[in-house]
């Protein structure tokens, strides 16, 4: 069962600085472009790192502020002198940059998002190559699919292909991405993966379950091994 993939939502066409790229440029394109980030690539397009509003926001927050230097300076706070003092891309960006790939499953990029307290993430190529960008909003796109589309997707993907469910013996309800289903199958084993698989359909906010069962196989097998067919 495929389900939505980082490619299948993030931007391809991205706007990128070099090493040496200026201060006041780097600003003329975020403000320009209305973007809070832009990466920064060498020449084969390996992505260096990320120079986003923050990093140019310290020379800002230092303007005609008086040099000063602490005996036991703080990383946070000589991180942040420095990138006020810095007038190129390769002094003022975020390294290493955090990075996903096309295949990445929409879950497991927002996962990592979350963990690395970042908004965006730059796509690569096996080749470690920029081949796309994906930000929050993107990956909240997978939620505007109809509920006609994850029905179906329930319906073809989990119920026929996976569990080669007969037709008529479940019903699939959509509502607003929240999925209903009832009906009755022959083992207890193959309506709780009914419910778990439902709930990986890209889209899918919700699921809910009253499929019964005939028999309850869960003694039959091992701990978190569910059978199929």
């Amino acid at each position: 069962m495929r389900t939505w993939q980082v490619g299948d939502v993030m931007t391809r066409d991205v706007l990128t600085v070099g090493e040496q790229t200026p201060y006041r440029q780097i600003v003329d394109v975020l403000i320009r472009r209305g973007i809070s980030a832009v990466p920064v690539v060498d020449g084969f397009r390996r992505v260096l790192g990320v120079v986003s509003e923050a990093d140019l926001l310290h020379k800002v927050e230092r303007a005609g502020v008086p040099e000063e230097r602490r005996v036991f300076e703080g990383r946070r706070r000589r991180t942040a002198r420095e990138k006020a003092d810095a007038l190129v891309a390769k002094d003022l960006m975020t390294a290493p940059a955090v990075t996903t790939w096309s295949e990445s499953s929409l879950p497991a990029a927002a996962r990592l998002m979350d963990r690395e307290a970042v908004k965006r993430l730059p796509v690569l190529d096996d080749l470690g190559r920029l081949v796309g960008i994906v930000t929050r909003g993107d990956l909240l796109t997978v939620h505007l699919r109809s509920d006609a589309e994850i029905r179906e997707d329930v319906v073809q993907e989990v119920l026929r292909r996976v569990l080669a469910v007969r037709d008529g013996l479940v019903t699939v309800q959509v509502r607003d991405g929240a999925v209903t289903l009832d009906g009755r199958l022959d083992r207890r084993t193959a309506a709780e993966l009914a419910v778990r698989l439902a709930g990986q359909v890209s889209g899918v906010v919700q699921v809910a379950s009253t499929i019964g069962y005939d028999v309850d196989d869960t003694s039959l097998v091992g701990p978190g091994v569910t059978p199929v067919g």
